[in-house]
This record gives structure tokens, sequence and C-alpha cells, in this order.
């Protein structure tokens, strides 16, 4: 990653401090390139949309909020087709590869990629590189028709496999290279996109003329800059079966618990989401929040105070949630995330036996983990028009011979950013925000913060702190 500052964004300023953080273009590092006029100039479908063409000089803001003397700020280039196209149809040999966990709407992307490639620019090559990044250097590839992928997008999964690590630049470029493929669209998560990143700035050392473009894939929605990952409002509404499910099974028993373990291994923003669309939750547990669970103040006091209120309460918790208070494992899966202890199991057995043993309160406690369930279905209508939107923006970005860039959606605009800008760091929820306010507002449930917090909270540096000394600050007050 060392070579970053090379073969990433070109920085471009202007006037009242307006800068464009642009993304690679494949005349870059190629020289006296031939263009072609786009193929849409043509196409039936386009040929009644006025300006249809995006301007090359169109970028979107990356904050919106401003005040009247502050600078225009950070901007990305905007995405769509462009005048002039750097492949011609007929010599694009374009490639598909998911990786890592599944999540509704990969088939809607890959079915779009296809699609858009053939229906709007003609292109009629497509690979789909089976079982990840390992497929590459395995020879699994599938080809990839509009009229195989036609219904893919009722299905969930992908249909060209997945897989977590077997990432081997230099292999999966070798092959890129022999198979003559042009375009590689990568589909993936931060992981993933820092593999995509190594694999654009190889094949720039080689000087080939492959345009690389990412769509960012979580479904926890922990991607920097971008407004929402894909499949992450599929996740929401599906979460709220489980929470209706633990919902009912605690209404219908004395005492009774409900609690639903739900995607989260760093961000708590399905949990946050879900929490807040349903209406029926007490207790949220995400893991940029710190809890604790004995004593004046803790999860244990407040389960009892709602029971006696309510003869009922439902949970809610991030896979990712309250793993400080457990011990710590050492170990990572293939993709080099660490491997969580099941928080949700531990948290439902210590409470069964602290109100066994303390209080002698019976209750009933029903644990409902629908993780694979969620990640499992097909998108819903809001993801599935957004997959369309991200898959179509990547192709008219790769024609059109930028590379090195994800499409993705920022303040509600579609646009191309660097890799380096999605992969810097992970997107969490901010406990000192208004979103997680409106949901404690909203559950009425205590932050499990100590009496000194607040000063941690508030300081004047609070905003700078790193995500690690703000749990670490926390972490001190409960103590």
């Amino acid at each position: 990653m060392g070579s970053q500052s090379n073969f990433q964004m070109k920085v471009v300023p202007g006037e009242f401090g307006y800068v464009l953080q642009d993304v690679p273009h494949l005349s870059d590092y190629i020289s006296d390139l031939q263009t072609y006029p786009n193929p849409l100039r043509s196409n039936p479908a386009y040929s009644v949309v006025k300006q249809y063409f995006v301007d090359m000089d169109d970028s979107i803001p990356e904050k919106i909020v401003v005040h009247k003397d502050t600078p225009r700020g950070v901007h990305f280039r905007r995405a769509g087709p462009r005048q002039q196209v750097y492949f011609a149809s007929d010599d694009v040999l374009a490639c598909i590869v998911t990786c890592g966990g599944l999540c509704p709407g990969l088939n809607t992307v890959i079915r779009e990629i296809v699609h858009s490639l053939d229906y709007m620019y003609g292109v009629s090559k497509v690979l789909g590189i089976e079982g990840g990044y390992r497929g590459f250097y395995s020879k699994n590839t599938i080809n990839l028709t509009p009229k195989l992928c036609n219904d893919i997008h009722k299905r969930g999964g992908t249909i060209i496999g997945s897989s977590r690590g077997g990432h081997d630049t230099t292999k999966i470029v070798d092959s890129i290279q022999d198979r003559g493929i042009n375009q590689v669209y990568i589909i993936g998560g931060d992981g993933t996109l820092r593999g995509a990143n190594v694999i654009y700035e190889e094949i720039r050392k080689r000087g080939l003329k492959v345009a690389v473009a990412g769509i960012p894939k979580t479904i926890d929605n922990d991607i920097p800059v971008i407004d929402r990952s894909f499949g992450f409002d599929t996740a929401v509404e599906e979460a709220q079966r489980a929470i209706n499910a633990a919902h009912v099974e605690a209404h219908s028993a004395e005492n009774g618990v409900g609690m639903v373990k739900l995607m989260g291994r760093y961000s708590g923003f399905i949990a946050m989401h879900a929490t807040l669309a349903s209406r029926d939750v007490d207790c949220c547990l995400i893991p940029e929040s710190p809890f604790y669970l004995e004593g004046k103040g803790g999860l244990f006091e407040y389960i009892e105070k709602k029971l006696k209120e309510n003869g009922h309460m439902v949970i809610v918790v991030a896979e990712g949630a309250g793993q400080e208070l457990l011990a710590a494992k050492n170990e990572e899966d293939a993709s080099g995330n660490k491997l969580l202890q099941d928080v949700g199991m531990w948290i439902a057995q210590s409470i069964k036996e602290h109100f066994a043993q303390e209080t002698k309160m019976a209750i009933t406690l029903k644990y409902i983990d629908p993780t694979y369930m969620i990640r499992a279905i097909p998108s819903n209508a809001s993801d599935n028009v957004y997959c369309t939107l991200l898959a179509q923006s990547a192709v008219h970005g790769a024609m059109a011979g930028y590379t090195g860039f994800t499409s993705g959606l920022v303040n509600g605009r579609h646009t191309y950013i660097p890799f380096n800008r999605i992969i810097e760091k992970q997107n969490k929820v901010v406990i000192t925000d208004r979103m997680w306010a409106r949901l404690l507002s909203s559950t009425n449930q205590p932050s499990f913060l100590g009496a000194k917090c607040p000063s941690v909270l508030n300081a004047g540096n609070a905003g700078q702190l790193g995500t690690n000394d703000k749990v670490t600050g926390l972490l001190g007050c409960l103590t």
C-alpha cells in the first residue's frame, strides 16, 4: 500500500476552498489512447434523454451542511456516461468477482453489470470469476450472458460464489493479463477493496489497459464516505421479522425477555436502525457504546426495572457489542477479521443466571439469531433500485477509462470515489451524534455511562479522538 501517493487520487484545487478528490484514469499512465463515440448516442432508450451525458466538470460535495463563510470543501467526480469512451465494444472482455460474506443484492449487481454492458454498450463477453479472488488463478469461470442472469436478482447469494482470503496479487494480475481481460468489476467490503486497490496498482505498474472498478458491499454499512451500502436497507427490514417474533414471545410470557442478535462486527448500524424502525425494542447494545451488566445503572438493573413496569422487554444486541466483557480470542478468519465471541448467547445465559440466583425473579428468555437468514435473502425493492444504479455507474466509469475507483452514493448522488478514501477507515456509529441520541430517547434505555463520562464526551477535543480513545475513555467511566 506504500505506493498510494503515486497511484491514487488526483487532488485538484479550485476557488473558495474547493477540492476535487479525483479518481485515476487510464490516460494517466498510457499515452495516445484511442477514444470512441459513446454507443449510447444511438441507443433508443437514451435518445429522448436531454443532457444525458455528464459534464466533465460535474462534482458532488462530500459534506452538504455548511455555513456561509466555510470553504466549499471536498468533492468527488459525478458518476455517469461520458461523450467519449476508451474501449471499443467488441474489444471488451469484462469479468466480475464477488468476495467476502453474503449480502442481499449481490445477484442484482451482477445482473445489472452484465445487462448494462450488453444493452447500453454492446459488450457481449463477460466472465464470472467463481469463488472469490482465488477463482482468478484456479481457472474457474462462467460465461455471464443477459439470458443467464435475467432472473438471478430474485435469488439470494451470488451465482458466481464467494469466499474470504485467497488474494495473491501476482497470480490474479497474471490471470487477468493472460486471459486478455480489460475490465474488472470487484464487489466486496473493505478487505476486498483493499485487495482491489493492490490489483489496480499492479496493473498500473505493468502499464496494462485494464479498468478496475469496485462496488462497495457490506451488510453492516461500515464503509466510509458513501451514504449507505447496498443490502443494508433489506437487512434492516428483515431484522424487523426477528424483532417482532421476539416481541410476541416476550409479550406472551410472564416476565418475558426477547433477545435478538443482529449483524454488526464493528459497527452497530443494523441494530440501531432496526431498533428505531421497530419501536418494540427496549434496549439496543452496539459495539461503539460500552455497557456493563451488574451494579447500579447496569443492564441487569434496567431489565428488572422494565419487567416490573411492563411485564416484558425486548433486547437487540449487535454481534460485536460487549466483546471487552468476554475473554479475548486472538484468532482471525481468512479475510483477517477478528473472530468474535458469541456475545448474544453469553448475555442471554448471564441474564438467566442473574435472575435465577440474585433476584429469585422467574423470567422467560427467548433468544433469536437470524444472521444467516438475513444475509441469504434477495434484496428488497429499494436495494434493487440502488444496486441497479451502482452497477450502471460502475460500467459507465470503466467504459470512460476511469480505474481504481468505486461507485457510491454521496449525498443522494452517484459518484466515483478513489479506493484509498473507501479503505481508509471503517464507518461507525458515533455515540456523541444525534442519531444515537434519537435511539436513546426512543427506547428510553440508559446510556450505561458513569457520572464522569459527560466530561469525556463534551471535551473540546472529543471530536478529534479516535474510536479506540473514545472507547477507552468510556470504559474508564464504568469502573
